[in-house]
């Protein structure tokens, strides 16, 4: 099995995209295959500079490893479309000579005349065929007149085509339906349908797992390897990924691209498992799938047709729980490009450090959903004095004397911990004992204590902020919190 992954070098990663060519990757891997890149670079005037390493970079960062493509080699390159112009070339002159395609000399001015006159009388665009049974001296007599052309496909005028995709089936198209498509532009650039086809039969790719929005090119393609005397390769069409709505994923509701998501902080294990989980799922129940088991598990014929829903929320989940699995120095590291900020508004040396850092991010692990979080939950522990509304400290009907009274408790029960056994368990048992002893209520003395340590109203527990914090930051935390009431 040889399975390709095409792009164009026009932007970023989308989310689409990256359960294509997952899909396709794990189709070649659960079967000891082949996976290809190939850059399909055309279009010249869409290009994006960079675009073409940026795929490569994000493939690599996904893990999915490219057999053969651009920088890695194999024995059917070149990978790059615009490399491979000979190429096209040739087969070009092989299609004509098989009067597969033929030479369309009309004019701009021409085709938006004619299709304006389609429109008005309400029939499908489509080119008219003016150009389709020109002599061989009328083409000569033109081309030697410096008049410019394209080539179309000469594609049968009546019947019908069966074709065949995985997933789908038989399915039938009315040839009268079917366009004469362009095939090579005036420049001599192939298009997408041509190149493609010649790509594919070239680097012998055996299966083509591609969106359904193709379907609409599929008897073309499966008439231009007719046309070529080529087997096609099996294709399968995957549905379309719609949002929660039931509309088109669209930028304006929210990102899409990959590289987006990583900026966020999403975990390349959690958007690969939430991908392979549109259209497809495993035989168990088990949604938690590392890399691996989905090279184990993926089955092309297990693939839906229904239209595959992007749920950010799921997404979320995943990457949640893939964080809380990661090892704490590697999770550290993964944070602490959204730590940045935070490392600069740092009171001192001491929370530069990694001990600290990796204090404050273990204290975050189990709360995390996307490592962006990170900076704005922690900022408290970076900061020196922190600034907050005295009205935080406050505690259900408690007056701000009996909170101010209550923190003093604190303070002094907190004071005569030695800074040599100051732990968060040093710190829970000093308070919880007195509290206990007293038949006190919990929440009057750890409510105002975790606000005055934090000035949040949602954060880890402050026993272990208090570590993190150590014994001198912490009193003077809680000290401030007195003195604001």
């Amino acid at each position: 099995m040889r399975t390709r992954f095409a792009p164009s070098p026009t932007g970023f990663l989308h989310i689409g995209s990256l359960r294509t060519v997952l899909f396709g990757y794990l189709a070649a891997k659960s079967l000891g295959g082949k996976f290809i890149l190939r850059i399909e670079d055309t279009d010249q005037k869409r290009e994006v500079e960079g675009a073409a390493q940026g795929l490569i970079d994000i493939l690599g960062w996904l893990n999915l490893k490219i057999d053969e493509g651009p920088g890695v080699g194999g024995d059917y390159g070149p990978y790059v479309q615009s490399q491979r112009i000979e190429i096209y070339k040739k087969y070009t002159e092989k299609i004509l000579s098989k009067d597969g395609a033929y030479r369309c000399f009309c004019t701009p001015e021409r085709l938006e005349k004619m299709r304006a006159g389609q429109q008005a009388e309400k029939l499908p665009p489509r080119y008219d065929r003016t150009c389709r049974n020109l002599t061989k001296e009328e083409i000569d007599k033109k081309i030697k007149g410096g008049e410019k052309f394209v080539i179309r496909q000469k594609l049968p005028l009546a019947g019908e085509i069966i074709v065949n995709d995985i997933l789908r089936g038989e399915i039938k198209f009315n040839l009268a339906d079917l366009d004469d498509h362009v095939l090579i532009k005036t420049d001599g650039m192939p298009t997408y349908q041509f190149a493609n086809v010649v790509d594919d039969h070239t680097m012998e790719i055996t299966h083509v797992l591609r969106g359904d929005e193709w379907l609409s090119s599929f008897p073309k393609n499966i008439l231009l390897y007719r046309g070529f005397g080529w087997d096609a390769p099996k294709f399968a069409h995957l549905s379309l990924i719609m949002n929660k709505e039931g509309g088109k994923l669209s930028k304006r509701q929210g990102d899409v691209a990959v590289e987006d998501f990583r900026a966020k902080g999403y975990l390349k294990e959690a958007l690969l498992n939430f991908c392979v989980l549109m259209s497809w799922h495993p035989k168990e129940d088990n949604e938690i799938l590392s890399l691996g088991d989905m090279e184990e598990k993926f089955k092309i014929a297990d693939i839906g047709i229904s239209p595959a829903v992007f749920d950010i929320e799921k997404l979320t989940y995943f990457n949640g729980y893939y964080i809380r699995q990661k090892p704490l120095d590697e999770l550290v590291d993964l944070c602490l490009p959204h730590l940045k900020e935070n490392l600069k508004i740092a009171s001192d040396d001491r929370k530069k450090e990694k001990k600290f850092i990796k204090q404050v991010v273990a204290l975050e692990q189990e709360r995390l959903k996307v490592l962006s979080e990170i900076g704005e939950r922690t900022k408290f522990f970076f900061q020196g004095l922190i600034d907050y509304p005295a009205e935080l400290l406050i505690w259900k009907k408690l007056s701000p004397e009996e909170i101010r009274n209550n923190l003093k408790t604190v303070y002094a029960l907190l004071d005569v911990i030695p800074k040599n056994t100051w732990t968060h368990h040093s710190v829970g048992d000093a308070l919880k004992t007195h509290i206990e002893a007293k038949q006190l209520k919990t929440g009057d003395y750890l409510w105002p204590m975790r606000a005055a340590l934090t000035g949040e109203k949602a954060s880890p527990g402050p026993f272990e902020v208090a570590e993190v914090l150590g014994k001198k930051e912490s009193l003077e935390r809680i000290k401030m919190g007195i003195e604001k009431l």
